[in-house]
């Protein structure tokens, strides 16, 4: 059907939010094809209608739409179920320059299956981008999101875990919460605030007086809020008998100013003594709190909770949406290339894993509000909002309605793949991960289709930088890998060049990664596609080009000629090598440090956190039965900027909370003596850890990581490979809080002694 000259139709008496679906409807199409439809109260002759009404009856947030000879029919069961109705057939709805069709036989009745499905969205210097977007951003992003069914969104107070201030600020916290709260308000949405506690003490009287007043004045300016939700930590770290009493002041404080509103609280980074006092504070029902959040660093499973917690209180998700690794949902075997590079919040559509999240967690929740700390996570976004509404939906479809609507109808299908094909390209090892060059190739043709509004579009901007920078990665990976092989092959002939030159030559060759850059084009191409995020949506992916707050928090062009292989560690390994005074001592340190993960005759090396090279780790279930790695083994890097660690101590096996960390080994010799040597890498902490083998032989008692780090032996009891058999259990002390990372586990070499 073709609506180049419809009317939008809607009543006389419509409400305010009525009219404003109106309005965004109108305004929509006007953004993409210069079309200007008039609002009138009864259908113009000479083309279709767009007839909008709100029936006041079904489903909340649901709507019918349907195409016949006198045009559409938008029916919202509700207010907020008209907005949704129209965000519908703007995502169906084909709209290009002076044009705008749907397709024959248009005709649905949907209502949205799941209850809560909102987003974060935080206006702090923390984030990405979010911290100097304006006012019309955040009312065009929002609006976004409510097309594609999203009903309720979250902010974050003026005090928070961040600085005072942002360079890119363009008016106050408080100024623009107010701003986000009223454009919340307009669409009919939800309104949440996460508000952590900070004080250092709520023990004490006056600070729980300090509280109150201050929390106080951020309720008092808002025109609406619908809920407030406290975590327990991360950030905040308060006692849950302190807690707990803390913030049934606050709900009445709030419902001062908020009759209605909601206080919902989260036990993030309790300890096992910690979150046994919440379970028993929560068995006397308070009644002045509404509900339950299972968000990050919570130490029990999603289902857990649910049977801990009195049914009477609903739990929401509040999924990080955001982090690619040091997170609660990781990207499972990311490879070590990217993490060093791409690091912790880079542009991430991950449609696929995202699906398997919320399948995982649907069933014991109410809904979700998503964590995020910048629009690097936009896509995963609108495939929670989705699933929220269905969750049988296929995730494709959603990815070609995000195309069509939000970068054009020319782009519905070659850029809803192109999505999927920026999450395969983070699948196995990316040396050998060709499809990463075919991803490329598929954004380069959209980039010579695209128009004007494609090239300006950040969304599709996004895409691009992503996809030149994954292929310059492993164009860079393959390149300085096969530099340092060679380099390698120069040690192996130390005997005949003699140890110094070895070493110059070695390190002439490795000094080439830098020296001549592979891929120069694709690498200024990720520049030129950072500037114009920059100009576009405010992204800020360099420190010092675009004042970042950190290069961890999404900056990751600061990255891009990050080292990715052991040149640095074996540039270091040549200087101290130098220093020695003896020939043969030189010679002798060389072939060490090229048969370095050799384990000799009859044994077993794996390097742990590099998932093509570590065939004894017991790698759990599969990551859609858990996809959190609460009992499953999650490869992970810990970048040392200062120290010249070898990769395979920058990546590591890690493990969660009190899951220990297992490896299996079979077809050993029943009669061997066996020898342990191992690398505990990853972070500085104070975790204490323990190896025991086959359940009943301590390998080693409790022990912190080395400093500095270095490899560690011990004597396998015979008695434990007796069958042929062996099984390695690395165990954190339990108990412990925090962010949840445990055993972080490098390197393990098990050799029979000789």
């Amino acid at each position: 059907m073709d609506l180049t000259r419809a009317t939008v139709v809607v009543p006389a008496n419509a409400a305010k939010r009525e009219r404003k679906a109106a309005a965004v409807l109108v305004e929509e199409v006007a953004r993409r094809s210069h079309l200007r439809w008039k609002v009138a109260q009864e259908s113009a002759s000479g083309g279709p209608a767009i007839f909008l009404s709100n029936t006041h009856k079904g489903p909340k947030d649901g709507y019918t739409v349907r195409a016949d000879g006198s045009g559409v029919r938008i029916e919202g069961n509700d207010e907020r179920g008209l907005l949704f109705g129209a965000g519908h057939l703007l995502r169906k709805m084909e709209i290009r320059r002076n044009s705008a069709t749907i397709p024959d036989g248009l005709n649905v009745t949907t209502a949205p299956k799941v209850r809560l499905r909102g987003h974060q969205l935080g206006y702090r210097p923390k984030t990405n981008s979010y911290d100097a977007w304006t006012l019309p951003m955040w009312d065009q992003y929002i609006r976004d999101l409510a097309l594609f069914g999203t009903n309720a969104v979250e902010l974050i107070p003026p005090r928070s875990d961040d600085d005072d201030d942002s360079p890119h600020f363009p008016a106050t916290k408080m100024e623009t919460m107010i701003g986000m709260s009223k454009i919340a308000d307009d669409y009919g949405l939800d309104l949440w605030i996460w508000y952590p506690a900070l004080d250092a003490d709520y023990s004490k009287p006056e600070t729980v007086e300090s509280a109150l007043k201050e929390w106080a004045e951020v309720f008092r300016q808002l025109p609406r809020i619908d809920a407030v939700f406290v975590p327990g930590g991360d950030p905040g770290h308060t006692h849950p008998k302190y807690l707990m009493p803390l913030l049934e002041k606050q709900a009445a404080s709030l419902r001062k100013f908020h009759p209605k509103a909601q206080m919902w609280v989260a036990p993030q980074g309790f300890s096992t003594e910690w979150l046994n006092e919440f379970y028993a504070i929560m068995r006397t029902e308070p009644k002045w709190l509404d509900g339950i959040v299972f968000g990050p660093q919570i130490r029990v499973s999603l289902k857990q909770l649910r049977k801990d917690i009195p049914a009477r209180y609903p739990i929401r998700h509040y999924p990080d949406i955001t982090h690619s690794l040091r997170s609660q949902y990781s990207v499972p075997n990311w490879d070590a290339a990217y993490q060093l590079t791409l690091h912790r919040e880079p542009i991430n559509p991950r449609p696929v894993d995202e699906a398997a999240i919320f399948h995982h967690t649907n069933a014991q929740t109410i809904g979700f509000i998503t964590y995020s700390e910048g629009c690097n996570d936009d896509v995963n976004k609108f495939v929670w909002s989705g699933l929220g509404w269905d969750p049988q939906a296929d995730v494709t479809d959603t990815l070609r309605d995000y195309s069509r609507l939000l970068i054009g109808a020319d782009f519905a299908e070659s850029f809803a793949q192109g999505l999927l094909a920026l999450e395969r390209n983070w699948r196995g090892p990316l040396a050998t991960n060709e499809g990463v060059e075919r991803t490329l190739a598929q954004f380069d043709a959209m980039d010579r289709q695209a128009a004007p509004a494609q090239l300006l579009n950040w969304r599709f901007q996004q895409a691009q930088y992503r996809a030149h920078y994954d292929a310059y990665t492993r164009r860079r990976l393959l390149y300085e890998t096969e530099l340092q092989n060679r380099a390698m092959d120069v040690l192996r002939s130390a005997g005949a060049l003699g140890s110094v030159r070895a070493m110059a030559d070695a390190e002439a060759i490795l000094d080439r990664g830098a020296a001549e850059r592979t891929a120069p084009n694709v690498r200024a191409r990720v520049f030129e596609l950072a500037e114009a995020l920059f100009q576009s949506v405010r992204m800020q992916l360099s420190v010092d080009w675009y004042k970042a707050i950190d290069a961890g928090r999404g900056a990751n062009l600061d990255f891009i000629d990050r080292p990715i292989t052991d040149a640095p560690f074996l540039k270091h390994q040549f200087m101290q090598i130098r220093g020695m005074a003896d020939e043969k001592e030189r010679r002798a340190a060389i072939n060490a440090l090229v048969h370095r993960t050799d384990p000799g005759p009859g044994g077993f090396y794996d390097d742990l956190g590099n998932p093509s090279a570590q065939p004894h780790l017991d790698l759990g279930l599969p990551y859609g039965d858990d996809p959190a790695h609460l009992g499953s083994p999650l490869a992970a890097v810990h970048p040392r900027a200062n120290e010249a660690w070898p990769m395979s101590w920058q990546s590591v096996a890690e493990s969660r909370d009190d899951s220990p960390l297992a490896m299996r080994y079979k077809n050993l010799s029943p009669t061997a003596q066996y020898r342990i040597k191992l690398v505990y890498g990853g972070e500085d902490n104070a975790f204490e850890f323990r190896l025991v083998a086959d359940g009943q032989y301590e390998i080693h008692g409790y022990r912190r990581r080395e400093k500095p780090v270095k490899p560690i032996e011990f004597d396998i009891p015979k008695e434990a490979t007796r069958d042929g058999e062996l099984r390695l259990e690395f165990q954190r002390k339990p108990g412990a809080g925090g962010a949840g990372r445990a055993v972080q586990l490098a390197e393990v070499w098990l050799t029979p002694v000789q």
